[in-house]
């Protein structure tokens, strides 16, 4: 009974804590302060420092995922939610995702800790496209223009706020499980933002 007691009071110390950094983001972006900026004054402070957040000094990578999905067909949020709670996640595991249209979603605040490329996880932010397999389901290019700019938006302003984060692709990391993700050069596509 004790160790439900423990976890139960866990449970409670993190909801509250979250629901206190909600409305403190809520009050100072109603300032006028940047989602961006508010995120990084927050999580810097030593209570935030728990195994969930990160600080803007532990990121080392922007990394490029691909959802491995078909060009020819939708994958909405709501199916990369269910795909990512069927493994398990506490909700989708990339910071970012942008649809073939490229509208942009934002599933995880920027310094908490992503679910996208294990072991660099506590040192990365994740972004991801919608397709990365052609017709015939076999590993592509399929980035939209619409994507690729949206992508170079989002990386240009991660750049200025992580400058020595590396940009890579999820295959470029080592250690990580063998895979063909994001099906493009990450570094040849958007190396040069790491250069401004």
């Amino acid at each position: 009974m004790k160790n439900l007691n423990d976890e139960t009071k866990k449970i409670s110390w993190v909801s509250i804590l979250n629901a206190v950094v909600q409305a403190i983001i809520a009050a100072l972006t109603a300032l006028g302060v940047s989602h961006a900026q508010v995120q990084l004054i927050i999580y810097n402070y030593p209570i935030m420092k728990q195994k969930q957040y990160m600080s803007a000094e532990d990121i080392k990578y922007l990394v490029l995922h691909c959802s491995a999905t078909r060009c020819n067909q939708d994958y909405t949020e709501e199916m990369l939610l269910r795909d990512h709670l069927a493994r398990h996640f506490r909700g989708i595991g990339y910071h970012f995702y942008i649809r073939k249209a490229g509208k942009k979603s934002q599933h995880r605040m920027l310094l908490e800790v992503g679910a996208h490329c294990v072991p660099y996880n506590r040192c990365s932010i994740g972004i991801c496209y919608e397709g990365g397999l052609d017709e015939q389901g076999k590993p592509c290019n399929t980035m939209t223009p619409q994507q690729k700019e949206r992508i170079t938006d989002l990386l240009i302003n991660l750049h200025k706020l992580f400058p020595k984060a590396k940009i890579v692709g999820h295959r470029d990391l080592p250690g990580t499980t063998p895979k063909d993700c994001p099906c493009l050069d990450a570094h040849e596509l958007f190396g040069w933002i790491e250069e401004l």
